[in-house]
């Protein structure tokens, strides 16, 4: 009896992986098993990459805050410690956000906690 091959599936299964690999240099977007490896890493850094996303816009917003928190005579630390004990509500991205774009909003803030 022949060798049986489900050739449907295969084509299918490569054309997947050759369209997903479009626009990739040379023969890492024509050539199935190179596309195929250039794939996988590719998707292996966007998944590491999820990740470290919010620890780099965590970061900047501590950054941002710090910077602003300074121009009032108060550290970050100091300021992030009276804001808990006040129970104000407002996270970093928020408060990096208004220390960039309103400072008055920033300032007024800063001066409840004081």
């Amino acid at each position: 009896m022949p060798r049986s091959v489900n050739a449907v599936a295969s084509r299918r299964r490569r054309k997947k992986i050759l369209k997903l690999a479009k626009g990739y240099y040379g023969s890492r977007g024509k050539v199935y098993t190179i596309a195929k490896n250039t794939l996988e890493k590719g998707l292996q850094y966007a998944y590491r990459d999820r990740k470290t996303k919010k620890r780099e816009f965590r970061a900047l917003w501590i950054q941002r805050i710090n910077a602003g928190a300074r121009q009032h005579g108060i550290s970050y630390s100091q300021l992030m410690g009276k804001l808990s004990k006040n129970n104000v509500g407002l996270n970093r991205k928020v408060l990096a956000d208004l220390a960039m774009n309103q400072p008055e909003a920033f300032k007024a803030v800063v001066d409840a906690v004081k």
